[in-house]
């Protein structure tokens, strides 16, 4: 029998907010996390550009204990916002429960300061890589790390796909837990990868903003990198319920496939798709109490071609529902991006405030929808959909439903 997939928890760390009042204060208030810096490697290397970092967590890092505290950043951002999903859920993991406990969290690169810091230490000062090095880099990391500080040992596994990493995880764990393979999960994603090697890389393929990002206006020109984590806490809704879970919304559609066509350039008919499966039965009486957290990355490409996917699917309905791109405030957060926009989804259906796309200074013909400019918008909303595309043409889609 299929089983209905709740959230009961969340949490986040994010360059607008790291933890989820201080997220949800800055995406309804419009805050931008994205500040110009340096970023250097050793004594001769340093590149300055836009970017969306998380400061001010080094007590938090420092309190998570001895093994995280070698642990590379982006683990140690997953298990922060792990540690408050799991508070916010009301979550014990005990003997009994830990075995029918998964832990689905990924990442879209991992453990690249660790891999900048070693190969410079290895090949230009002639030191001996640290002998945690894999154990650091590796994608699995802040999975296994979890599974190891809740004791959870159901299914524990790391997915990577790019910038649709965290919406896969969310989605392939409330799968878990639909088919019976679990009963409760932790979902999600973490990145950190700004740093000299990884940030010159993407600067060398010519997408990156040159002072902010614009989605969907018609200025725009590129994204900006972030970094950050979110984790949701899923469950069987009769489990939730009877523990007396606080239940935040309900994962109603989930939908993912491959366009099959380009590493870069994105397909309308894969986008379309992904989105349709998500909303294969989900019943939408009214288009306005729908809200889309658009994947709405500010470059030339993805933009036209989300906003074409969106209208394919909801057709005449497209122009009532509300849109918009929060990567406008707190970047891209590439792999994790999935994670803390499904958490802008669920609190925007919660509290009835839509969060907006800022730096949106003039429209395009071909971004067409109501994007929610620069101001935050109060609607009354029923469904919540989180799109996240990724390189390689590979796409996920998560809705959420109130409760």
């Amino acid at each position: 029998m299929t089983r209905n997939v709740v959230v009961t928890g969340m949490g986040v760390v994010s360059p607008i907010g790291a933890d989820i009042k201080a997220y949800w204060d800055g995406l309804s208030s419009g805050k931008s996390g994205v500040i110009r810096r340096e970023y250097t490697l050793g004594e001769n290397l340093s590149l300055t550009l836009p970017t969306a970092p998380v400061d001010g967590l080094e007590t938090r890092i420092a309190n998570l204990g001895r093994e995280l505290m070698r642990a590379d950043r982006f683990s140690q951002l997953a298990i922060l916002a792990a540690d408050e999903a799991i508070e916010n859920a009301g979550l014990e993991i005990d003997d009994e429960t830990g075995g029918r406990t998964a832990c689905i969290v990924g990442t879209g690169i991992g453990g690249q300061t660790t891999f900048d810091n070693g190969y410079h230490a290895m090949l230009l000062e002639g030191k001996r890589p640290h002998p945690l090095t894999i154990l650091k880099i590796i994608i699995n990391a802040p999975a296994s790390h979890m599974s190891i500080r809740y004791g959870a040992r159901g299914p524990a596994f790391a997915i990577s796909s790019a910038c649709a990493t965290g919406a896969h995880s969310i989605g392939v764990c409330a799968d878990l837990i639909r088919n019976g393979s679990a009963d409760v999960g932790l979902a999600g994603a973490s990145e950190a990868v700004l740093s000299y090697g990884s940030l010159a890389c993407w600067k060398a393929m010519h997408i990156l903003a040159g002072e902010t990002c614009r989605p969907f206006s018609k200025n725009r020109n590129g994204l900006v990198i972030g970094e950050g984590a979110g984790v949701l806490v899923l469950e069987e809704e009769e489990r939730a319920r009877k523990r007396g879970a606080n239940i935040l919304a309900r994962v109603a559609g989930f939908g993912m496939n491959a366009d099959g066509k380009d590493m870069i350039n994105p397909a309308v008919e894969g986008a379309a798709g992904a989105l349709s499966l998500a909303m294969d039965g989900v019943t939408v009486n009214d288009p306005h109490s729908v809200y889309v957290n658009a994947h709405g990355t500010g470059t030339l490409m993805n933009d036209p071609t989300e906003s074409k996917a969106i209208r394919s699917v909801f057709g005449a309905g497209a122009d009532e529902l509300i849109v918009s791109s929060t990567k406008s405030m707190h970047g891209h957060l590439l792999g994790a991006a999935g994670g803390i926009e499904s958490i802008a989804a669920i609190l925007a259906l919660r509290e009835g405030v839509v969060p907006p796309t800022i730096n949106y200074d003039e429209p395009d013909p071909d971004c067409d929808l109501n994007y929610a400019p620069n101001k935050a918008v109060e609607r009354k909303l029923d469904l919540a959909v989180s799109n996240s595309f990724a390189f390689g043409g590979l796409n996920a889609v998560v809705a959420f439903a109130k409760v």
